[in-house]
């Protein structure tokens, strides 16, 4: 009996799942939670997963949620969703759109909203869980849901790891995850290997000889300094990486001065990096130190320039068999809608938890945009312009077929290990 068939068996109860599940997404969208304070969204998951019968265990890194629910002897399969929001203004004319505030971690009140589609996996996975756990009779194994918190800040998967993680659940066989992309809603992609980047942010401090405007000879100007990094900085990319790796180096933000007549003495700048292997990865951050010491001797500086890391996301190179595994369930089950995902320079913290638990991993992607607004789009050659993606203000997935699709990808690849002959 093939994947699609116990599939179909399973999935015979999403008509009545839908029926809660849109309202239970436009109530999430509605209200989102910043990293590390999901703790209503958490409560409303940990409340419908014990009504599924699942045994939950709440709190779990902070505002993490896990669910187990066993159906005999079998492998046990790990199914992840994130829960939190960003601190962006909503402007999708969404009827459920966001109103919230809140204090954000630099403790200044600020708008907040569901613009990476975190409310949709939340409700996908409930949905699975669900539909999982009224036909026990048709899969054989453990499935655990894990609702993670913080992902936006990369490190929530390690705070569930730190809270014992391990000791809660059976060691998984697998670990899947998904998440919802720019893509034609419907649509699903897997891919091996590499498929997200790894990303280091880094604040780096430069420091001048303040004095007068009108006297820059007495000064070392930290400005221009600052602007001959960000310039020499493009090279490690252009000159210095090789053309067929990929990597991306982002210069954030440039903090420097506070009037037009002073020179200041220092200048703080923030940088983004992405890269898909630990070579690139570690010429990238050395050559960052190289580029900036350098400079600094150019100019004069007074003082060595200072490095520091944060933000720190982990490559997510998905595991080649259980990949051919998840994409053979999605082409038997969702047949030409079933892809290839390309490589996205986004990032992701839930590779830290099936490498620290020592399991494989898969991550694919699902189509959140109305398929009939992105085919006008690329017809136009302007989905660039037309077509929002994750952070922006106007993302939102449209609610269907996305749920239905979120849903049935995590149900169909869980049964590639739990259904009987998986």
């Amino acid at each position: 009996m093939g994947v699609a068939s116990v599939a179909s068996d399973v999935l015979a109860g999403l008509d009545e799942v839908r029926s809660w599940q849109e309202d239970f997404y436009r109530d999430l969208h509605r209200h989102p939670e910043l990293s590390h304070r999901e703790h209503d969204t958490a409560a409303k998951v940990a409340r419908w997963l014990a009504a599924a019968g699942y045994e939950v265990h709440e709190g779990v890194g902070g505002t993490g949620v896990v669910g187990t629910l066993r159906a005999g002897e079998g492998p046990t399969v790990l199914l992840r969703a994130d829960m939190d929001a960003l601190p962006v203004r909503e402007d999708t004319g969404l009827p459920y759109a966001s109103t919230v505030t809140a204090r954000g971690a630099d403790d200044v009140e600020g708008p907040v909203a569901h613009a990476c589609g975190h409310d949709m996996h939340v409700t996908a996975l409930l949905g699975a869980a669900e539909l999982l756990a009224g036909a026990r009779d048709r899969w054989q194994g453990t499935v655990v849901a894990l609702f993670q918190p913080a992902e936006e800040t990369g490190d929530g998967a390690r705070a569930m790891l730190d809270d014992d993680l391990a000791g809660l659940i059976r060691t998984p066989d697998v670990a899947l995850a998904q998440h919802v992309l720019p893509a034609p809603a419907g649509q699903v992609g897997t891919r091996s290997g590499p498929v997200l980047s790894a990303a280091d942010s880094m604040r780096v401090t430069v420091y001048g000889r303040g004095g007068h405007g009108s006297t820059p000879q007495a000064t070392v100007d930290p400005v221009v300094l600052a602007a001959m990094v960000v310039v020499r900085l493009q090279t490690l990319v252009s000159r210095e990486t090789p053309p067929g790796e990929t990597a991306v180096l982002t210069v954030g933000s440039i903090q420097a001065g506070s009037k037009s007549n002073i020179i200041p003495d220092r200048a703080v700048l923030q940088l983004n990096l992405r890269t898909y292997s630990e070579q690139a990865r570690h010429a990238l951050l050395e050559g960052v130190r190289r580029i900036v010491t350098a400079e600094c001797t150019a100019s004069g500086s007074p003082a060595e320039p200072d490095f520091e890391l944060f933000d720190r996301f982990p490559l997510t190179s998905n595991d080649p068999a259980a990949t051919r595994l998840v994409a053979d369930a999605f082409g038997e089950f969702f047949g030409d809608r079933a892809g290839t995902m390309g490589r996205q320079t986004a990032s992701e913290d839930f590779s830290d938890i099936p490498d620290a638990l020592g399991v494989p991993y898969t991550y694919w992607g699902f189509g959140g945009v109305d398929p009939d607004t992105y085919a006008a789009a690329a017809e136009a050659g302007r989905i660039a312009q037309d077509i929002p993606v994750n952070h922006s203000p106007a993302f939102a997935p449209v609610l269907q077929p996305t749920c239905d699709t979120g849903t049935r990808a995590l149900v169909a690849a869980a049964l590639a290990w739990l259904a009987p002959d998986g």
